[in-house]
């Protein structure tokens, strides 16, 4: 059985020989053979095909790195701020009490700078009051009664000026007031202590230059000595 099976084989393999290889062509056996005109007659629409040449791909430049630093402005030349605060401008001074004003006043006359070149504009200062402990004969006196009036429970500080060495147990904006807070500590015990005017009611001056003629700006220099020390500066607003 064994070499029925193997002759059969060898049978069938000589058969598929011999048909592969044409052997067979004269009984009508043979392949079906595909030559390159059979492939172009599959191939469809040939002519849209076109060959060109190969681009290599576009190298990829470095995006700018973003600037750190803004420019920084330019600065204005001399020429530029000279002329922000030359003539033309307001000038002003101040404020000066009734003594120094009277200085300012003589200089303007000294200078011949007309009334209508500067004006002198007034505020009104409200005068001040103070319960007041002192003055203290020696600075052991003055620690002494700081101690007692922790031990009272009142609070106090230094009344400064011409006041000192002294204490000052609040300050208020009328007399009427201060005399009502001095009745209160003279009932917690607090001996000595009695109402003063810290600050008179008094009136402060600004001088004002609002429109300063080339001639006045070239004399401002010497109106500065009877300014007590105040400097000329540009108006604000």
């Amino acid at each position: 059985m064994l070499r029925h099976t193997l002759l059969a084989l060898l049978l069938a393999n000589a058969g598929y020989l011999a048909w592969s290889q044409g052997w067979m062509a004269s009984l009508g056996w043979q392949p079906e053979t595909q030559s390159e005109a059979f492939r172009l007659k599959q191939q469809m629409r040939p002519e849209a095909i076109q060959v060109g040449p190969v681009t290599p791909p576009a190298r990829a430049t470095p995006a700018a790195a973003p600037a750190t630093d803004a420019a920084a402005p330019a600065a204005p030349d001399t020429a530029t701020l000279t002329a922000a605060s030359g003539p033309g401008r307001c000038w002003q001074a101040g404020t000066f009490d009734d003594k120094q004003v009277v200085a300012v006043r003589t200089a303007l006359r000294d200078l011949e700078i007309p009334a209508e070149q500067w004006e002198l504009q007034t505020s009104a200062v409200n005068g001040r009051w103070m319960v007041y402990l002192g003055k203290f004969p020696s600075a052991e006196a003055l620690d002494a009664r700081r101690a007692e009036l922790r031990q009272q429970g009142v609070g106090f500080d230094r009344a400064t000026g011409a006041l000192e060495p002294g204490l000052s147990l609040g300050r208020f904006p009328s007399e009427e007031a201060a005399t009502r807070e001095l009745t209160t500590f003279l009932r917690k015990g607090v001996r000595g202590a009695r109402v003063v005017q810290e600050r008179a009611e008094t009136t402060l001056y600004t001088l004002r230059l609002p429109h300063v003629s080339p001639e006045l700006h070239a004399r401002m220099e010497r109106l500065k000595p009877a300014l007590a020390g105040k400097p000329l500066r540009l108006c604000e607003g």
